[in-house]
């Protein structure tokens, strides 16, 4: 009985504070046991890597562009300058648009958060408090044991 029980506070800290940093044991295994309790609870999940996410606020609220590396080749355009460029819609905005209609919202889990500045980490830790349907979880670290606390207390630890 106690598997079916596990991760309920997990989830009420999650829905109280809109974003929890986690510091995980590095063997792994629990954060899929917690996943699964996530999407149990009626949210749909998201994994993202922290890495190669440039510009946070852009990548999650706003349409960016993105240029492919060049890899030694020349651009077909008419100057060195220009390249081309692909927009990728907002990942937040796209993936609420995308919901079930009995979920109770988005859940970002990111991976490899240790490696976001505090400015980042600041505004991830607000974005709850933009769009109350995203729920936020960054690894920020590791740690002997699965261990939370709210995103904001992560700033003030580091």
């Amino acid at each position: 009985m106690a598997l079916i029980t596990t991760g309920s506070k997990l989830i009420r800290d999650l829905e109280k504070s809109g974003a929890l940093g986690v510091y995980v044991p590095l063997e792994g295994g629990f954060e899929g046991r917690y996943q699964r309790r996530i999407r149990a609870a009626g949210y749909t999940t998201l994994n993202i890597s922290a890495r190669g996410l440039g510009d946070v606020a852009m990548y999650m609220t706003g349409v960016h562009g993105v240029r492919p590396p060049h890899l030694g080749k020349k651009s077909l355009g008419s100057g060195a300058a220009v390249g081309y460029v692909y927009y990728v819609p907002p990942i937040v905005n796209y993936q609420l648009e995308q919901l079930p209609p009995k979920s109770k919202g988005l859940v970002l889990w990111i991976v490899e958060g240790h490696i976001l500045s505090s400015q980042e980490v600041e505004y991830l830790a607000n974005l709850p408090s933009m769009e109350p349907r995203v729920k936020l979880i960054v690894e920020m670290g590791g740690d002997r044991s699965f261990r939370w606390m709210p995103l904001k207390n992560t700033l003030a630890a580091a």
